[in-house]
């Protein structure tokens, strides 16, 4: 499920001659983060002018934010704010920097200096500070902050969309696709909100209606990898193994590296009843992600399937080795054990 923060771009006058114009417009447009990097470079050895300075700074920390160079971003912000101490979009911007590294409480710090040099007009500020708490697994004070960002803009489709995943980590699904219908009402295009509240039908197993959420959300945006995987795990709760498998290779194909796609497919395989599809699935997922209790669970289970015993067995231990409580694990052990004549 996902959450949405509010990333602020500062607008600035410089003069250049036009050859330079040309580089240092690259500093407020928001598609090439290089040229966007190089014309805030430029700005910043040509500017000795404190709130251009700090524009140029915040710009340039954004760029290196969406190319996930979060220490280069936050040193950056670091000097927007030197140069403007007042500088609350530096804050705001640090402060989702920080809780991208999973740094939240000092993130939610740096919330609170942006909400403090403008409590007035800080919905932004309120949505991202609770995107923190919620990260925290302090739902009902990242519910608070929603309320607020809400009260103070009662059309701001993120902070609906926000406070819907808070409420459905609370396990309140109703309430939480209230919040995703007002967030798909105010912005018919938001694909996070129909993605979301896809995942709140599947929880309250409403798996078609899910479904058509999926639909909207690729639609939208075909290339959003997340979508075909969770429309796929809403197949696979149907029965439906063949469209939920064609729908993570389309997932795998989108983002090859990403181990949670293999090993979704992998189980998928596995209730189909196609073990060596599967166990090739979980070994590429494990040789991305060794240390995913569930991913080695799986694989062992395979290996159990196909009496491949020595093989399951080391799964299972590591797999508990990750995660002791793992129900699964323990009592796949267990028969694997007895299998092998072993003791626990």
């Amino acid at each position: 499920m996902l959450l949405k923060i509010l990333v602020l771009v500062l607008a600035f006058g410089l003069w250049a001659a036009p050859a330079a114009a040309d580089i240092i417009s690259g500093c407020v447009q928001e598609r090439d983060q290089d040229l966007r990097i190089q014309g805030c470079t430029a700005v910043i050895k040509k500017s000795s002018q404190a709130g251009k300075l700090a524009s140029a700074y915040n710009n340039r920390g954004n760029a290196y934010v969406n190319k996930g160079q979060y220490d280069r971003a936050i040193e950056d912000y670091n000097r927007a704010i030197v140069s403007d101490p007042k500088d609350k979009a530096a804050y705001n911007n640090r402060g989702n920097a920080y809780a991208k590294k999973g740094q939240y409480d000092r993130a939610i710090e740096d919330f609170d200096h942006a909400i403090a040099l403008d409590p007035q007009y800080a919905a932004a500020y309120y949505s991202d500070r609770g995107i923190a708490y919620d990260h925290k697994g302090q739902y009902d004070r990242a519910i608070e902050d929603y309320d607020r960002a809400i009260a103070l803009d009662p059309k701001y489709a993120d902070a609906y969309n926000n406070r819907g995943h808070a409420y459905d980590d609370k396990g309140q699904y109703d309430r939480a696709i209230e919040d995703f219908d007002r967030a798909i009402a105010l912005d018919p295009k938001d694909s996070f909100a129909y993605n979301n509240r896809g995942n709140a039908y599947v929880k309250k197993a409403q798996y078609d209606r899910a479904i058509e959420d999926y639909d909207r959300v690729i639609t939208l945006d075909p290339k959003y990898a997340d979508a075909y995987s969770n429309r796929g795990k809403a197949y696979a709760d149907k029965e439906q193994y063949d469209k939920a498998i064609a729908d993570d290779t389309r997932s795998i194909a989108l983002l090859p590296d990403k181990a949670g796609y293999y090993n979704t497919r992998c189980w998928h395989r596995v209730l189909s009843g196609d073990l060596q599809n599967a166990l090739e699935d979980c070994n590429r997922s494990l040789e991305l992600n060794s240390e995913n209790a569930y991913a080695n669970s799986i694989r062992a289970y395979i290996n159990e399937k196909l009496n491949n015993l020595d093989a399951a067995e080391k799964d299972y231990r590591k797999a508990l080795a990750l995660d002791p409580e793992m129900k699964s694990s323990v009592e796949g052990l267990a028969r694997v054990l007895k299998a092998l004549g072993k003791t626990q």
